[in-house]
Formats: structure tokens, C-alpha cells, sequence
């Protein structure tokens, strides 16, 4: 890609001040600054998007604990009716502007204040841990710290497009920014070693996008980051414990949250610190670089860092196909996406041996072992998740993930199937994580016989290229099948070539249809109104959510 279609943010300047000229430039109109990204960066957003949407619509309709408590709080901050014309005034818009008092949650036309509905939203969209991931991992530019990062910031954008009465290709813009910079963040700096959520980066990208996106001024960005930054910092505690709480799904949304309240606070003219990724006691700085208070786990790199730099060079798209989101990964059902690469090895020993199902008990089997790498091994490796409690638990249990999904396949395999087993045929849904699926006997049975094994530096150094797995499965005569290694499974962004190639688009709208059906009867016109966001007039964005929506039980009971 040419040069000046990318906009280097060097270590030695106010990289906090870049990134809100970055993004005010992005959302503008002025030629040569404008973002611009080509048509493939805007197809893989919409999918993003609507796979999100899909996720927290179904969330909410199936009872789930904290996407209909944080909705029902939004609720409690309801603004003028959007049906009353926009607002002049509002107190943090940009002089001159008029703008919507309020955006409505999912499902709903009730105008709520916008930080209530993007923390509702986001929620929504985070709590299955089914929506899109990025493993921060550019190689091509030196950039491959290998931050996670999810795709659950959409309603950002969508917000601000909803607010100033802008349409569909404005919101997707919007949405490419966002991830764009915390995608690019999440190359260059790791804050999982030093057990700070990975969620900060997403928060940063809220507050600069959604800043932009409002009219907000650099500085006024400038500001928003440093208050988020300086004043907000979730630690991974957020997600650690033996059974994993509300908190692990919420983490983005609430971080976000005050993101958007910090740029509000900004744009009224409140004064955050400046130049936070060079200040020598933000989060960055303590971490990495000069007068580093705190050494790396594990790590003897030497610091060459000079007196007044942050620790990384920060490169962004403008124009063109290079965006982060092209490297972003979808999960193909509810799993963490650690677990990718040992489901795509279960699927394909079992198409190769289809003998290993002959007893719907699972007798046929007599032995399990996953290898694979760190972070994996640790996350989802966790001793105490051989016994999830909780859907939060279950879903990060990569004993419970793989059970889970070879149960299914003795059920279909009892039922009649016939033919190859696909990841549509064995999509984990929400069904595989209520609590009397949590505790099934046959998946338990199946999991007393599996192990899981860490395989070092062999395993590691693919990591995050790939999602390095081998499964082997051993039958009662004592015969051993193997996986082989799998490197990019199903939904990998470089799932493109291979024997696990797949056909992403007509799984993905099988995976849509699913979700979708458990929202309402007719999934069709409910994922339509959701995609294809550049062709919607700003009135069919104003009112997106504007759809039913009915709670049909208490999912976590």
C-alpha cells in the first residue's frame, strides 16, 4: 500500500493529540484525509456488525442476567422522545449543531442517554463471547504484540451516527475507525502481560471515534483518552477467579461507558491530561519505555526507549484494504476463540474416523488429549475449569467446549446423519450452556477421559500467526488418531487455503439464522435490517433498534 495511505503516529510526538486529528480527519469530508476504505474492509465490517447485533439481540431475548439488567437501567435515563425532532443545545454537542437528545437500547424506541445505551448494547453484544476477535498480529510491519481484542464497540458508532442524523455509510465509517484503532493498539502493546484488561484499547478507539464522529475538536479527543486512560484502568481481575462472573462479559461495555462520558465531559470543556502515551506514570509508560517501573514477566528485553518517547510507533489506515479489521476472526458458535483450533481438529478426526461415534454413549472412545499454547493453555486450561459452574466458566473450559461439541455429534450421528460433519452441523449455541447442559452426563462422561497439554515453545512461536492445536483421540482397541497440527481454523482470518477452508459466508448465515431465530420466528428481515449498513438512509438508521423484542425467560436459571 502507498505510503500516504497510511498516517504513522511516531513515538516521539503527542500520540494522544495524532490519534484525535487521525480520527476527526477520518469522519471528515476533506479530500486526501477523508477515511476511504475499499469496498473488501467494508463487506468484513457489515458481517462483523451484524454477527455482533445478532449476538446481543439474542442475549437479551433468551433472559440473560446483565444485557437485561443494564437495559432496564437505560431505561431509567430516558431522554426527550426522538420523534420530537432533534434537540439544539445539548449542553457537550459542538456549538451550532443540533443533535438527538438521546439513542435508543435493542429493541426499542425509547431515546435513553447515549453513554446508557452503549453500555446496555455492548454488553448485549459481548455476553455470549461469540462475536468477532483480533490476536493483534502484524508481522509485515514488525508489530506483533498479540493483544486480544474483541469486535464489541459497534454500538459506538452507531450512536453517534443515530445522534447527529447521519446515515448508514457514516455509522460503518465510523465503526472501520474504531477498529482501526484498537486494533492497531493491540499490535503494538500487550496489556495482558501486565494483567491490565485488554479492553483499554477498545476504549481509547470509543473515545477517539466517537469524539470524531460528534464534531468533537483533537484536543477535546486529546482530552477524552487521557481521562480514560488516567482515570480508568480494568484490570484482568475483571476475568480471573475459579467461576467467571458478569463482570468478564461487561468489561468492554463498562470501560466503554466512560470512554463516551469522558468525551462528553471534554467537548463541555473539561481538561484530561495530555499526551498520555508519553506520560512517565500512565499505564503505558510504567509498563514499557523509559523510567519503566515494572518489569515484563518473563522478558529480558533490554529498554532503548529514549527519555521522551512512548513505546510504540502507531501506523493507521486511511484508504485502501490494509485495515485492522481484515485481520479480525469470527467464531463460528459459542466458544472462547482459544478453543478454535481444537474444535476444527474434532471435526476433522471425526469425518476421518466416523467409527468413534458408532456408540452413542461415547464407549467407542477411550481417551482425549488437546495440545496447544500459551495464552491458551492458561485461559481455557484453567484446573478449575474441568467443573464449570457457570456459563461464563463453560465457555472459557476447553474440556467442556470439545465434549460439548463431540456430544452433539454422537446425538446427530444417534439421530440418523449422514455424511461429513461441518461446523454448521456442530455450531455450539446457546443450548450447550444452559445449566442442565452445563452438568449433561454424557458431556461430563466425555470430559473425565480428556486432558489437555501445554505444547511449549514448539506450540508458542506459531502463536498469535495461528491458533496452534493437535488433537488426538484414542478408540477402546487403543488406536490413535490424530489431528495434526491446526494452524487457522474455521472463522481464522487466514482460513482461506487448506483442508480447513471454509465456506465463511454460509456458515456465518447459518450461525445468523440461529441467533436470529431465537429472537423471533421470521430471522430473515431481522438480519437484513441489520446488514448492508452504507446502503441505509440516515432515517433507517435512526431507527435500527427500532424492532421487537421480547424477553423469554431467565437464560441463567
Amino acid at each position: 500500500m502507498p505510503t500516504n495511505d497510511i498516517v504513522t503516529l511516531s513515538r516521539n510526538t503527542n500520540q494522544a493529540l495524532g490519534l484525535g486529528q487521525y480520527a476527526v480527519d477520518f469522519m471528515s469530508d476533506a479530500p486526501g484525509k477523508r477515511g476511504d476504505p475499499a469496498s473488501s474492509v467494508l463487506e468484513k465490517t457489515n458481517l462483523f456488525h451484524t454477527d455482533a447485533c445478532l449476538c446481543g439481540i439474542s442475549a437479551i431475548a433468551l433472559g440473560t442476567n446483565a444485557p437485561n439488567l443494564l437495559r432496564r437501567e437505560a431505561m431509567m435515563y430516558a431522554t426527550p422522545p426522538s420523534g420530537s425532532g432533534s434537540l439544539a443545545g445539548v449542553p457537550w454537542a459542538k456549538p451550532g449543531t443540533t443533535v438527538r437528545g438521546g439513542v435508543p437500547v435493542f429493541g426499542s424506541n425509547v431515546d435513553v442517554q447515549v453513554e446508557k445505551a452503549i453500555v446496555a448494547n455492548s454488553n448485549a453484544v459481548r455476553e455470549w463471547d461469540s462475536n468477532g476477535t483480533n490476536f493483534g498480529y502484524s508481522p509485515e510491519r514488525g508489530h506483533t504484540a498479540g493483544e486480544f481484542g474483541h469486535n464489541d464497540f459497534y454500538p459506538v458508532a452507531l450512536a453517534a451516527a443515530q445522534l447527529r442524523g447521519r446515515d448508514g455509510e457514516f455509522a460503518l465509517r465510523g465503526m472501520v475507525l474504531l477498529d482501526e484503532i484498537r486494533g492497531r493498539l493491540a499490535e503494538v502493546f500487550s496489556l495482558k502481560s501486565y494483567k491490565v484488561d485488554h479492553v483499554v484499547h477498545g476504549a481509547i478507539g470509543s473515545a477517539a471515534a466517537f469524539g470524531a464522529m460528534m464534531g468533537a475538536s483533537a484536543e477535546q479527543i486529546e482530552s477524552a483518552i487521557g481521562m480514560t486512560v488516567a482515570h480508568y484502568i480494568p484490570f484482568r481481575a475483571i476475568r480471573a477467579g475459579k467461576q467467571l462472573s458478569d463482570s468478564k462479559g461487561a468489561s468492554a461495555a463498562i470501560s466503554t461507558e466512560v470512554a463516551i462520558m469522558s468525551v462528553r465531559r471534554s467537548m463541555m470543556g473539561f481538561m484530561g491530561p495530555r499526551d498520555i502515551f508519553r506520560n512517565p506514570e500512565a499505564i503505558f509508560r510504567i509498563f514499557e519505555g523509559p523510567g519503566q517501573m515494572f518489569q515484563k514477566v518473563g522478558s529480558s528485553k533490554a529498554n532503548t526507549s529514549k527519555a521522551d518517547e512512548s513505546p510504540f510507533d502507531l501506523m493507521l489506515g486511511r484508504t485502501g484494504s490494509d485495515f485492522a479489521v481484515m485481520g479480525m476472526h469470527f467464531k463460528l458458535g459459542l466458544y472462547e476463540h482459544q478453543s478454535a483450533g481444537a474444535l476444527q481438529g474434532l471435526i476433522n478426526i471425526l469425518n476421518r474416523r466416523p467409527q468413534l461415534l458408532e456408540d452413542q454413549s461415547g464407549d467407542c472412545i477411550s481417551k482425549i488429549v488437546v495440545t496447544a499454547y500459551e495464552p491458551a493453555f492458561g485461559i481455557i486450561g484453567d484446573p478449575a475449569k474441568r467443573d464449570p459452574k457457570t456459563r461464563q466458566s463453560a465457555d472459557h473450559s476447553m474440556l467442556y467446549l470439545v465434549c460439548s461439541m463431540l456430544r452433539t455429534a454422537l446425538e446427530l450421528k444417534a439421530n440418523g446423519h449422514k455424511g461429513s460433519l461441518t461446523w454448521k452441523d456442530l455450531m455450539l449455541t446457546p443450548n450447550h450452556f444452559t445449566a442442565k447442559a452445563i452438568k449433561d452426563p454424557l458431556t461430563r462422561a466425555l470430559m473425565a477421559k480428556m486432558t489437555f497439554a501445554h505444547g511449549g515453545e514448539q506450540y508458542d512461536s506459531k502463536y498469535p500467526d495461528g491458533i496452534p492445536t493437535s488433537m488426538q483421540i484414542t478408540d477402546e482397541q487403543g488406536e490413535v488418531f490424530d489431528s495434526g497440527l491446526v494452524m487457522y481454523p474455521g472463522g481464522h482470518a487466514r482460513n482461506d487455503k487448506g483442508p480447513d477452508k471454509i465456506d465463511l459466508k454460509d456458515v456465518l448465515n447459518h450461525k445468523f439464522t440461529v441467533l436470529g431465530g431465537l429472537a423471533t420466528k421470521e430471522p430473515g428481515p431481522l438480519i437484513a435490517r441489520l446488514s448492508k449498513l452504507e446502503k441505509k438512509s440516515s432515517a433507517e438508521i435512526a431507527s435500527l433498534l427500532d424492532f421487537p423484542l421480547v424477553v423469554s425467560g431467565v437464560f441463567d436459571d
